[in-house]
């Protein structure tokens, strides 16, 4: 009985022993298991940043290219992890990511591997021009990453090149869908066919796109013309008259105005529909769909409730108006769910979600099968996006389903936020309207003014943080899924050194 007892013993705790290996295995450090020999803080070598190579490097490139946005020549052959590697050799902690393009790090090995693989090699050298000569695994590409990754409700995708492109091809989606309906059963008529060769109608759409004041959906022609984040992005551009509503403009903290936001959200939904009923609903004008970021990210990262997108949706069913999410800056797991609308609890979703940035490819996901106009070549270009980003895209969307990093990324996201809200208590006029709570890392707050913005993100990045900006005076974060504690510990140590000198 005694040795019954002692292998029962043996075995629980083998058991036991076995869970807690395991659960160690889930919970140790997804960075440390990516990137062994990630620095662990920046190391400087320079007094300044840019050094003396990337300025040079920088003034020669600039005689060949524009690069008077630049913000240091990077070498990316030692960039590792969370960490950006400049010409000089300085290595600073990445929290804005190529504007939030980076989804697992700089030479993530999961991707180093799928880049060496054939499926690469032969989607790179033989680039198929998608909508005419498709590859044999390009159906099976998609379902194992970008449509295995599709918002809830969503099980068909166009892919295109960028997130501008991705933006625009969802609008002709939009205007073919609406004006396809206006038809019925009849066939492009004569005078269709005649006035849009001259850019007239009936033949050229006299529809609109709807976007909302502070939005930003990219700098080709179309996703110009609903943008409006900065004039300079706008001006000089031939742009569409197309309406735009107000977006809220909440107040911070949420918990203490809680009836205010609600009024100024109550305001804009009603704004929103007043535009809609007043000028732009008969046909053949009229509103094809809206466009809304879950976050206006480029616009200064403006938040809403739920409420107001629940209000969205209702009235863009009420009005028979496709609603367009553009997650090109939001999606793929930054906010603590792999798609950022999913914060909404809508009870319909929305008929098209734009994507990019994170995922490395583009495209818009749908789900009702008249998005897809009837005849071929009319949503065409040669690629139709690229097989080769959809593979890396692939392989993004399994390591964040290995790893659980959307999950990871929410937890980080709340310490993150919390150790802010002690910065913002000590520091108000350098941490004003701190949001993001409970929102992943897509966190922002806003300095004092416009120099004190710019000179934090220029002292962050001399004491070894890259860090960017976005509205007039905001500052937002974008850093990797693979972003954890011990990185949130170095940029808020490095945010208060700042907080202190500006």
């Amino acid at each position: 009985m005694l040795r019954l007892r002692t292998a029962q013993s043996f075995r629980q705790n083998a058991a036991s022993n076995l869970k807690i290996r395991l659960n160690s295995i889930r919970l140790a450090s997804v960075a440390a298991q990516y990137y062994p020999n990630e620095p662990t803080k920046p190391e400087l070598v320079t007094e300044t940043i840019p050094g003396p190579k990337s300025q040079q490097l920088n003034e020669e490139l600039g005689r060949k290219f524009d690069n008077r946005a630049t913000y240091f020549v990077a070498d990316y052959v030692n960039s590792l992890g969370n960490y950006i590697s400049d010409a000089d050799g300085n290595k600073l902690l990445d929290v804005y990511c190529q504007i939030s393009s980076i989804a697992l790090g700089y030479n993530n090995p999961a991707l180093i591997k799928a880049a060496k693989s054939d499926e690469m090699t032969y989607a790179l050298i033989d680039r198929p021009a998608l909508a005419c000569f498709p590859s044999t695994d390009y159906k099976e590409i998609l379902d194992e990453g970008i449509l295995a990754a599709a918002p809830p409700g969503m099980d068909r995708v166009w892919t295109s090149l960028s997130g501008s492109d991705a933006n625009e091809t969802a609008y002709k989606a939009a205007f073919m869908y609406q004006h396809a309906k206006l038809r019925g059963s009849m066939d492009f008529t004569g005078d269709e066919l005649t006035s849009v060769m001259d850019n007239k109608a009936p033949g050229a759409s006299q529809m609109s796109i709807l976007s909302f004041e502070k939005g930003f959906h990219g700098r080709l022609f179309g996703s110009l013309s609903t943008t409006r984040s900065k004039a300079i992005h706008k001006l000089d551009i031939p742009a569409f008259p197309w309406p735009q509503a107000p977006f809220p403009k909440l107040k911070y903290p949420l918990e203490e105005f809680e009836e205010e936001n609600h009024l100024e959200e109550k305001r804009c939904l009603e704004e929103f529909e007043a535009i809609i009923e007043k000028d732009h609903h008969t046909p053949p004008h009229g509103i094809a769909a809206i466009i809304v970021e879950p976050v206006q990210a480029e616009g200064g990262d403006n938040h809403a409730t739920s409420f107001f997108f629940q209000g969205l949706r209702d009235i863009t069913l009420k009005h028979d108006i496709l609603m367009i999410v553009d997650e090109v800056q939001t999606g793929v797991g930054a906010s603590g769910k792999l798609w950022a609308h999913e914060h909404w609890n809508l009870t319909t979703p929305p008929d098209m979600v734009t994507f990019s940035k994170k995922f490395q490819a583009a495209g818009f996901y749908y789900s009702n099968p008249d998005l897809q106009p009837k005849q071929a070549y009319r949503q065409f270009n040669t690629w139709c996006g690229d097989p080769s980003k959809a593979i890396i895209a692939k392989t993004i969307y399994k390591e964040i389903v290995k790893h659980d990093l959307v999950n990871k990324t929410a937890e980080v996201g709340d310490y993150l936020f919390q150790n802010l809200k002690q910065l913002a208590a000590k520091y108000p006029l350098n941490f004003r309207n701190l949001r993001g709570e409970n929102f992943g890392t897509f966190i922002a707050w806003d300095c004092n003014d416009v120099g004190a913005r710019n000179e934090t993100l220029l002292k962050c990045r001399a004491k070894g943080v890259n860090i960017g900006g976005c509205g007039d005076i905001a500052i937002r974060l974008r850093p990797t899924l693979t972003f954890e504690k011990k990185h949130a510990d170095i940029l808020v140590q490095v945010l208060e050194d700042v907080a202190k000198e500006v």
